[in-house]
């Protein structure tokens, strides 16, 4: 019984540990936050910078009225989803484990849209393309 609530204890801190190490070289302002934490309290942390973990499913291709690439997909854990959007080239595929650090947002009006629970990503990671070994 030791043993399983010790090995459960290590595979919880595992995305803690991760994100020391990621951050290790870079100031990370923010905590690695949950993503079911962002979607139970959005208003707590609209505009503000945080960083979650998941994997990248829907990548969609854009470009922005100033002709810049841009890109966005959707971010999924076991708790739930959060848009991701982006400037530049797509550094990521379907199915990669990411971390990203950016800025959420509640909500936003894009036109005649309402976009709710997105993040606009400072920074992503591809956890895959760090240590294919690591990520299942």
């Amino acid at each position: 019984m030791f043993a399983s609530r010790r090995r459960f204890s290590i595979i919880s801190m595992f995305p803690v540990l991760l994100a020391t190490v990621l951050c290790s070289g870079v100031v990370c302002a923010a905590g690695l936050l949950d993503l079911a934490d962002i979607i139970a309290h959005p208003d707590q942390y609209d505009r503000q910078e945080v960083v979650v973990t998941g994997q990248v499913t829907n990548v969609q291709l854009a470009t922005n009225r100033q002709g810049q690439p841009a890109y966005g997909f959707l971010l999924k854990d076991s708790a739930g989803t959060i848009k991701v959007i982006a400037l530049g080239q797509a550094e990521v595929k379907e199915g990669d484990q990411v971390i990203v650090e950016g800025i959420f947002s509640r909500l936003r009006q894009a036109g005649r849209t309402i976009i709710y629970n997105e993040i606009k990503a400072l920074s992503i990671k591809s956890l895959n393309r760090l240590n294919p070994e690591l990520v299942g």
